[in-house]
């Protein structure tokens, strides 16, 4: 208010300045805003120098799965067009492959988990042994067993001692689609067998599987992969 006074005063930029001991650029600017209803012009965002190559590197990065340098990818850059600097284009690189990977996951999903409520199980295979493993998804408590072959009543049994073991009983046992508790697979849901379903009838846990076609799923329960080992 001060510029405003002073500039309806004397008339001048400059004289408005030196009373209010500022620019004349300043006090344009005060009173073009104040002409123009009290809101600051909006500048026009100016484009950046690498747009006309962000398609190239969207596409090159994709085709190869987020793993190409910005270095390797710069001379094509150029042949396109592209005439800012190394550093600019090392920054367009890496936003574009972090967009990727945030889109592009390698199978795994975080999972919120709550005390008491999954149990993950799944059979591997270690030099010729099978080993039953059970992982309390929240706590991380592990079972480990050993034995010759991964029929039911095996699988049944090492889930009975596990149960014990641990002294209570989890809401939800998540497994792999074994073929020793699974009957059938009706739209992509795998259905357990009788014998499973009055075993998880008597201890009261609801019996659930993974989704074969989602690795995202998948991924959770098998010990090949390393996840519950």
């Amino acid at each position: 208010m001060d510029i405003i006074s002073a500039y309806r005063e004397v008339g001048s930029y400059r004289g408005a300045a030196a009373i209010c001991a500022t620019t004349p650029k300043t006090v344009r600017r005060v009173i073009e805003r104040h002409e123009g209803g009290g809101v600051a012009p909006q500048r026009k965002p100016r484009p950046r120098n690498y747009e006309s190559v962000a398609e190239l590197v969207a596409a090159r990065v994709g085709k190869t799965q987020g793993r190409i340098s910005a270095k390797r990818l710069l001379p094509e850059a150029r042949a396109a067009g592209y005439e800012g600097s190394a550093r600019n284009f090392r920054r367009l690189v890496a936003t574009v492959k972090a967009d990727w990977r945030r889109d592009h996951h390698r199978g795994r999903r975080p999972a919120v988990w709550s005390p008491g409520e999954h149990l993950v199980i799944d059979w591997g295979v270690l030099a010729g042994l099978h080993v039953f493993c059970a992982v309390l998804a929240w706590s991380r408590v592990r079972f480990v067993r050993f034995a010759t072959d991964e029929r039911a009543e095996t699988t049944l049994t090492m889930l009975a001692e596990c149960f014990e073991t641990l002294g209570g009983v989890p809401k939800v046992v998540l497994a792999d689609r074994m073929g020793c508790l699974k009957a059938a697979v009706v739209a992509d849901h795998v259905v357990p067998t009788p014998d499973y379903v009055r075993f998880a009838s008597h201890y009261r846990f609801r019996p659930d599987f993974c989704h074969g076609a989602d690795p995202e799923s998948k991924g959770i329960v098998d010990v090949d992969d390393q996840a519950i080992p």
